[in-house]
């Protein structure tokens, strides 16, 4: 049956792209057709370890579209900040966002981030789902599913994403800080970023990528 994997690829040291270099990454992952449109663009505060087809701000509003300028709270609600409290993937992502926009085009993606508080917030793009009508994606991941979200993070302050953890598993590992990034979700396909996807991340970030998965 398979397990969702989320799978991240960021610059080896955290920062966070100029915000035309962050709008130049977002057109180029439609113009190489890894994404399908509609995007979505989100401000607020958000965890970059939230499971992106589950519980997560970006996961809700892409399977129940909400109106422009709906704030939305992640499903985990509150997190446990008690003895036994622990930070995400394995304890609560909490999040809370707007949806600043969304449209069908890539000309419409710039305007619409031009207007978000980029720096100040954290800010996500959230396409659709993978484009399978690339042979690359198609290859990578076997077969066509529409549940296969992406986004880009570009986030105010870094946060910690695990190299590898079992997000329903014994806590702890290495970590990297990301700042801004690029995460898809999967359920079947080979246990590694996408290349098509890794070479567009490269071109903004530089050749200097750190990558890593969650599941469970």
């Amino acid at each position: 049956m398979g397990i969702w994997t989320d799978t991240f690829i960021a610059p080896a040291t955290p920062a966070l792209l100029p915000a035309e270099e962050f709008e130049r990454l977002v057109v180029d992952l439609g113009r190489e057709r890894l994404v399908r449109m509609p995007w979505a663009v989100f401000a607020g505060k958000l965890c970059v370890n939230a499971g992106l087809g589950w519980g997560s701000v970006l996961g809700r509003a892409r399977f129940e579209p909400p109106a422009i300028g709906t704030e939305l709270v992640s499903e985990d609600g509150v997190p446990d900040d008690g003895p036994g409290g622990e930070p995400p993937p394995w304890g609560v992502s909490v999040e809370r966002a707007v949806l600043l926009a969304r449209g069908q085009t890539l000309a419409e993606v710039v305007p619409a981030l031009r207007t978000a508080p980029y720096g100040q917030q954290d800010i996500a793009v959230a396409f659709d789902c993978l484009d399978f009508s690339n042979p690359a994606v198609l290859d990578h991941y076997w077969y066509e599913d529409e549940r296969t979200v992406l986004a880009c993070f570009a986030l105010a302050k870094p946060q910690h994403r695990p190299l590898e953890a079992n997000t329903g598993g014994r806590s702890g590992g290495p970590t990297h800080p990301v700042q801004t990034c690029v995460v898809n979700t999967f359920k079947a396909g080979e246990g590694t970023p996408c290349p098509a996807i890794k070479a567009v991340a490269a071109r903004h970030f530089g050749p200097a990528l750190v990558t890593g998965e969650t599941w469970g």
